[in-house]
């Protein structure tokens, strides 16, 4: 069963070879398509493929909003299922992935389907939610949900430690991590409260606050909702994030006019929000904090500790082929310079020889010499032996 999103494209790498003569340089261009890797395999750990489909949970990546899990670039889908026995007790597992473009997409997905109340943590990859058992994570740029049909033991979660490993990963920008769910303070944080949105229907969806028209999606927007719960109160903390400080002010006016007439009607929890603007990122908290504390949650949050993680470190056979790329680089531009070095000489001879001929000299002339003349002038003296004794 297909979860009804097309099948990824190959990738096309661009391989270039450029040969120098003199005065021209070809170039030729080669396409190779990568093969495609299944999203999920045929067995990982004990777990070994029993079929490609089954019934529907009622928690499936099927019965998420269509629309909202578009925004986040899907490219393909896989649903197995997965049966395990031997010394242990007959278990299966439904287990559904998709693969988005890139990490950003498939976090605001991870967001999008996990549901309150579930244990988050890192344990199977950036992102893990396990809760009625099911176990939502998201590995690289892919979204995985496991349904074991009853409570997922701690064995159960660490068997799809194999699983995780196994998803094809992404490098490069692609496996960049979001930054923004980063500066969602960790006072008072409800547990699996923090929603990524890129788009309007997302952001609605995982229970935003303000409008969507007046928050300028089609400026490349970003948003992040947060819900805290503490000794003061509860609040919803709202983190927009656009491309340049000029769009944000701009949103900014909005939004506080959004603000200002949503706290003039009955009951609404606007009457304390505040407003912040930082650079291309703007803060709303509103709920039941105090002004004063909703005015200290803004205020505490800066761009500058938006900071990439750790786990986004490139492996080493890219790293490896970074360096090889430049060392080719490298390796043209030296050729280039040599073969311009050779035609400069060439030029230089020939445009030298041509002046001579239009003078009416020879084009080459023998090389003359300078010298001092230091060969001996004179014979040098000889000395014959007398032999005759000295004295007779």
């Amino acid at each position: 069963m297909k979860l009804g999103f097309g099948k990824r494209r190959g990738v096309a790498l661009m391989m270039m070879a450029a040969g120098l003569a003199a005065g021209a340089a070809a170039q030729t261009s080669i396409a190779i398509t990568e093969p495609s890797v299944p999203l999920l395999p045929a067995k990982f750990g004990e777990w070994t493929k029993a079929g490609s489909g089954g019934e529907t949970p009622s928690y499936s990546l099927v019965t998420v909003n269509k629309d909202a899990l578009e925004e986040c670039g899907p490219q393909r889908s896989q649903v197995v299922e997965y049966t395990r026995g031997g010394r242990n007790a007959h278990r299966d597992v439904h287990i559904e992935a998709i693969q988005f473009g890139d990490r950003t997409g498939a976090y605001s997905a991870f967001t999008l389907v996990e549901r309150p109340g579930m244990t988050v943590g890192t344990e199977l990859g950036s992102s893990d939610a396990v809760g009625d058992g099911a176990v939502l994570f998201a590995v690289g740029s892919s979204v995985v949900l496991a349904n074991f049909g009853g409570t997922a033991t701690a064995g159960d979660i660490a068997s799809l430690r194999a699983l995780a490993e196994g998803i094809p990963k992404i490098a490069g920008n692609r496996g960049v991590a979001p930054l923004l769910p980063t500066l969602a303070p960790a006072q008072g944080l409800v547990e699996g409260s923090v929603r990524y949105a890129l788009g309007p229907v997302s952001y609605a969806a995982e229970g935003g606050v303000l409008p969507v028209n007046s928050l300028g999606w089609d400026k490349e927007a970003e948003a992040v909702t947060a819900l805290y719960d503490d000794a003061r109160g509860k609040e919803t903390l709202t983190l927009l994030l656009y491309p340049t400080p000029t769009i944000a002010e701009s949103i900014t006016k909005a939004i506080q006019d959004e603000v200002a007439q949503m706290g003039a009607e009955p009951g609404a929890n606007f009457g304390t929000a505040k407003v912040r603007r930082e650079g291309p990122l703007v803060l709303l908290a509103s709920g039941s904090f105090s002004g004063d504390e909703a005015q200290r949650m803004v205020e505490n949050i800066h761009l500058k500790e938006m900071a990439f993680n750790q786990d986004v470190k490139p492996p080493f056979h890219v790293m490896a082929a970074q360096t090889f790329s430049l060392l080719t680089n490298i390796g043209i531009l030296s050729g280039v310079l040599m073969a311009a070095a050779v035609l400069l000489g060439l030029f230089l001879g020939v445009g030298r020889a041509t002046f001579r001929v239009l003078r009416g000299k020879p084009a080459a002339s023998e090389p003359e010499f300078l010298s001092l003349h230091l060969a001996p002038q004179n014979k040098p003296a000889q000395f014959h032996r007398s032999d005759s004794n000295e004295g007779s």
